[in-house]
């Protein structure tokens, strides 16, 4: 028979956000062990790089940044969801199937939508439409 334990005791005041802060860095760590968010961190990179370099409107590298920002979020749950689905249904399963097909779909969504501001920002900055 399973020990039950305790969960641990709630924290408050400002140790909660030293506590947020730390759970959010280990977040961080496992996203970093993910392939594809290595990549979208390289292409976020360049698609800053080249904007400052072709000296697009400050306002543009601004939309750019929460654009990838938000990429991050989304791979992020998408990680998230194919780790309890992985935890949840151990061997296949078509519903834990279509939940991290779902979440791919989310980021694919994401990554079109920076390729696309990419292009119209690239595009208008060069006069180009």
């Amino acid at each position: 028979m399973s020990k039950k334990t305790n969960p641990p005791e709630k924290i408050h005041g400002i140790a909660h956000i030293f506590a947020a802060a730390s759970y959010s860095w280990a977040g961080a760590k496992r996203l970093w062990g993910e392939t594809a968010f290595r990549h979208e961190t390289l292409a976020a990179f360049l698609i800053v790089v080249i904007f400052i370099l072709i000296q697009a409107e400050k306002s543009f590298v601004i939309l750019a940044i929460l654009l990838i920002l938000i990429t991050f979020a989304i791979e992020a749950l998408n990680t998230a969801i194919e780790e309890i689905a992985d935890m949840v249904s151990p061997e296949w399963s078509l519903p834990a199937k279509h939940a991290k097909d779902l979440g791919s779909l989310a980021v694919l969504c994401m990554l079109c939508a920076n390729g696309i501001f990419a292009a119209f920002v690239i595009l208008t900055t060069f006069n180009w439409i």
